[in-house]
């Protein structure tokens, strides 16, 4: 068996170097580090900026739009409701990084999230009032429709909207219900007609129904598209609820909830069991957030809805516009048809650069490590990897971990397929990938009917790692086949997340592999592998070593450097070993989409430091760890960012890159995305991001297009 692997395992014999304890001291104070929560905000601000980007076609500004909205409901269900949990257990000690209480952060938090909300809606308003109606399509207000179409509404109303709804009462007998959360609801205030009747207001709760479109569509005798939004209907004809009352007021609000699991996993018999009953409860989580229609709820009624949900006045979100902008999804897929032009060229990824359609992988692999590339280079051959080896007689095993899968997943399937034709099937399905919980569930128990072997992790970890393992046997020999990859096994997001992987048939890889999932099935100590690293610590340790290594290099020669490209930067020990490099001297490119909580440019801490983050039409999401050594240029991919829950809570796997081209095409690839100039923004001194300077340059590189492009074949002239 040959490869074109070149043999440099990971070093363990360089000696920590051990800073002077002032250098240290200093570099550990809170002005050095951004809050996590805020950078966050600061990442979500960037996707606001896409909506507002004019480059961008007008129904992905909208898509855009719905993308940011996802996020903030995110993290107020988990960042935001975690801070109020802390709060209301008494906890204000200041996190390690910036030194923020809790309730500064929420206080902080707030005063951000409102200016963003509202920049929201003045997007929202920009591009549905000002240019969607030069593409014919309207979102009206219900005052301003015709008369036909009112009664195309009503009777719409009244036949199909009317028997959906149940207004609910409250009153001594009938208390405030329980509402799920992220749900639109609309709060009606009633007048008793009856004179004779006591005259104090009635309060009602009508949910307005997800089961319908949000956005009706009426007709027109022109080329116009109009729609109406559903609870302006409802809001409408709301009195043919309530015969015998005058409807006062009719007000829309929206309640996000705390859906954080608290899963007690040392007294669990069985997690999947334990984390239904989880999955049941967090629908109705405390409060977090109230969103309400601006100029529509007087403070009396506000007033009673915080007492109701046990909200602070800061966490109400006043919006002069429709609530809930995560509907844009579904409005964009209703107007598209005829509108392509109004969105991005349509793309299908491409073969791999290392197989021809008509090649086998396992042949190929045996000869070469294949590199892929999502989502320009196609997710299939993965998928086509799993299904030949379960239809392949020679194959003895696979073995996988599945952190987060579509809901018709094509892996699932092979992995089923290969389970009935007698494979030995072993997947680690991580039941505790967050929002993920009941399709993990879910698939656990369809993979486990199937005949496979099913493990749900190790006590307190999540398993992370992008990792399969097969085992074929020919000619009497064993051939090991390694898939390691940056990103979850899941042919959805493969098409609009950017990822890295390998396959390798390298004999000692195979070793690593199997020694790793017996390390997850088992009862062993942690194996000392070849040549992967696997978190908890491990990671990070090796992380210490490498930066130390390129600091001793470039105090001898001179021209040490570290690029890295990660999710988030969040870990204090390690950022505060790149703060170290940095006095030393070391050049460290960081490309960092979401959150960072480091600060470049810092004069004499981290003025050797650049953070590029880039946000456009793919989700950047592979992880790349690049170290100069003097020449000898140590690269690795990673199913982890240099996050502390990555490092020490989560099984993660860092595997090196030996084979020269592959590490050729990863170091292009990386300098490229350091020199976009359309979709990267630069973080300063103070935290803050920035397009770069020459943002409208001449020569105009945005590096998606630019892979895209090459996928393509297409020459792009400047």
């Amino acid at each position: 068996m040959t490869t074109n692997m070149e043999m440099n395992p990971m070093s363990e014999s360089e000696e920590m170097i051990k800073p002077d304890f002032q250098v240290l001291e200093e570099i550990a104070k809170p002005q050095y580090y951004n809050n996590r929560e805020l950078s966050w905000l600061a990442f979500n601000e960037r996707v606001l900026e896409e909506a507002e980007d004019t480059n961008n076609p007008l129904l992905e500004r909208l898509k855009f739009l719905a993308i940011f909205s996802s996020n903030l409901d995110e993290f107020f269900m988990v960042r935001v409701a975690g801070l109020q949990d802390q709060i209301r257990a008494g906890f204000h000690k200041p996190e390690n990084k910036s030194g923020l209480t809790p309730k500064e952060q929420l206080a902080k938090i707030a005063e951000r999230t409102q200016a963003l909300v509202r920049r929201q809606t003045e997007v929202y308003r920009h591009l549905v009032d000002d240019l969607l109606p030069k593409e014919n399509v309207y979102v009206r207000d219900m005052k301003l429709l015709t008369a036909e179409q009112k009664n195309f509404v009503h009777e719409l109303f009244e036949e199909t909207i009317f028997p959906v709804l149940t207004p609910v009462a409250v009153d001594a007998y009938r208390p405030f219900p329980t509402l799920l959360g992220r749900t639109l609801n609309l709060l009606v205030m009633l007048e008793n007609n009856n004179s004779d009747s006591e005259m104090s207001d009635k309060v009602a709760i009508v949910q307005v129904p997800s089961v319908l479109e949000r956005f009706i569509k009426v007709p027109t005798q022109n080329d116009e598209t109009v729609f109406v939004l559903l609870e302006d209907v409802i809001s409408n004809s709301i009195d043919r609820l309530f015969f015998g009352y005058k409807v006062k007021s009719t007000q829309a609000f929206r309640l996000t909830r705390n859906a954080d699991l608290t899963i007690h996993e040392e007294g669990a018999q069985d997690l999947l069991v334990e984390i239904e009953k989880e999955l049941k409860k967090r629908k109705w989580g405390v409060g977090s957030r109230l969103e309400v229609r601006d100029g529509e709820m007087n403070d009396d009624v506000l007033e009673y809805l915080l007492d109701e949900f046990e909200i602070e006045e800061s966490d109400v979100f006043k919006i002069d516009g429709p609530l809930d902008l995560t509907t844009m999804f579904s409005f964009v897929k209703a107007i598209s048809k005829g509108r392509e032009h109004l969105e991005y060229e349509s793309f299908i990824p491409q073969p791999p650069q290392d197989l021809q359609s008509d090649e086998n992988i396992f042949e190929k692999v045996l000869t070469q490590d294949i590199f892929f590339h999502h989502p320009y280079e196609s997710f299939v051959p993965i998928v086509d990897f799993i299904a030949e080896a379960a239809k392949d007689p020679s194959v003895l095993a696979i073995k996988q971990t599945l952190y987060r899968v579509s809901g018709n997943s094509p892996i699932i399937q092979a992995l089923k397929q290969a389970a009935e034709n007698g494979k030995q099937v072993t997947v680690l399905v991580e039941l505790k990938a967050r929002f993920d919980e009941e399709n993990n569930v879910h698939w656990a128990k369809q993979l486990e009917q199937a005949g496979c072997l099913v493990i749900y992790g190790m006590n307190n970890l999540k398993t992370h790692s992008k990792i399969t393992l097969v085992i074929r046997r020919r000619q009497g020999k064993i051939e090991r086949f390694v898939h390691l990859g940056t990103g979850n096994y899941n042919d959805a997001t493969a098409k609009i997340y950017t990822d890295m992987a390998i396959i390798t048939s390298n004999k000692e890889f195979g070793i690593d592999a199997t020694n790793f999932f017996n390390y997850l099935s088992g009862y062993t100590e942690k194996p000392k592998f070849n040549h992967i690293c696997v978190s908890p610590y491990d990671i990070r340790d090796e992380f210490l070593k490498l930066i130390d290594k390129e600091i001793a290099l470039h105090k001898e020669y001179g021209n040490g450097f570290i690029r890295a490209k990660m999710n988030s930067l969040t870990d204090k020990d390690l950022m505060m070993k790149l703060y170290e490099a940095s006095i030393a001297g070391v050049k460290i490119e960081l490309i960092i989409r979401g959150i960072c909580c480091i600060r470049p440019g810092i004069p004499g801490i981290s003025e050797n430091i650049t953070v590029t983050s880039i946000v456009g039409r793919f989700l950047e999401h592979s992880r790349i760890f690049w170290f100069h050594h003097n020449g000898n240029n140590s690269l690795y991919l990673s199913s982890a960012d240099m996050m502390t829950r990555n490092m020490i809570k989560r099984v993660e796997i860092l595997f090196p890159i030996y084979a020269s081209d592959i590490k050729k095409r990863i170091q292009r690839i990386m300098m490229t995305q350091l020199e976009d100039n359309q979709k990267a923004r630069i973080q300063d001194s103070n935290g803050k991001y920035h397009y770069k300077e020459n943002h409208n340059s001449d020569v105009l590189i945005n590096s998606q297009e630019v892979f895209l492009n090459e996928s393509l074949g297409t020459i792009v002239e400047e």
